[in-house]
Order: structure tokens, then C-alpha cells, then sequence
């Protein structure tokens, strides 16, 4: 047997014995990126997400299962990886989140990630080059 059959063997059968359903890891993680993470009501994270409030809640509540686009939609929003609300990853930073400033950005509540990236908006805007003319 090759390496990748032993890994997809192994795979197949940890997701036979897991012990919660992935769809009730999906709401779980969803509810604790929304509220513990961003502090952020269904409405919040619908706007942002650019989804109706009440598909949050069926999210939540497991009523219903996103698209592979919603799914990307709600982990942008909430500025998750698709793994952690999918729950194969227990951190639920960015690839960036070997960056020190990343880490820290991740601590963040919603609008206080809101400021830090307007005030990030504005260091870049000071940094980058004047043009001929004296334009920015």
C-alpha cells in the first residue's frame, strides 16, 4: 500500500469514529467565530457576509448547510480559515497567522479589527511612493 492510500485509509477512518458530525461542528464553530471571536450579532455577520439574517440562523442551528460560496462568504467575513468552521483545524487564524502582527489582529474583537485595519489603510497610504507630479 503507498503512502497516500495508508493517509487516506487513516482519514476515512478517523471520520468514521469522530465523535461529533462535522455539520455540528460547522454551527458550533460558526456560533463561537460570530459572537466569541468578532462579537458580532447574526445581523452583523449576515451583512458583512452579504447573506439574510435568517440564513445565519439556520447555519446555526443546523437547519440548513451552506455552499461551498457561502462558506467561503462566511469565512472572509469573519476572517476564519474555511478548516476551522469546516472543523479540521482547532486555530481559527489566517495562513498569515505566523505573523506576529496577524496574531495579534487575530485577538481583535470586530470593531476594534475594524479600527486596526483603518489605521493599517492609512500607514500603507503614508508609505507608498508620491508620484511625479506630487500626486499621491
Amino acid at each position: 500500500m503507498s503512502i497516500l492510500e495508508v493517509r487516506q485509509v487513516e482519514h476515512v477512518e478517523l471520520a468514521m469514529t469522530e465523535p461529533t458530525p462535522p455539520s455540528e461542528i460547522f454551527q458550533e464553530r460558526l456560533r463561537t467565530a460570530r459572537e466569541q471571536l468578532r462579537k458580532w450579532s447574526q445581523s452583523d455577520l449576515a451583512g458583512r457576509a452579504g447573506l439574510p439574517p435568517s440564513s445565519i440562523a439556520h447555519f446555526e442551528t443546523g437547519s440548513r448547510k451552506p455552499s461551498f460560496d457561502t462558506l467561503r462568504r462566511l469565512a472572509n467575513a469573519l476572517e476564519v480559515t474555511t478548516d476551522y468552521l469546516l472543523g479540521r483545524v482547532a486555530d481559527p487564524g489566517l495562513a498569515e497567522a505566523g505573523d506576529p502582527l496577524y496574531r495579534d489582529i487575530g485577538k481583535l474583537t470586530g470593531h476594534d479589527r475594524d479600527i486596526a485595519k483603518d489605521f493599517l489603510r492609512m500607514l500603507a497610504e503614508r508609505n507608498r511612493p508620491k508620484s511625479p507630479g506630487g500626486d499621491q
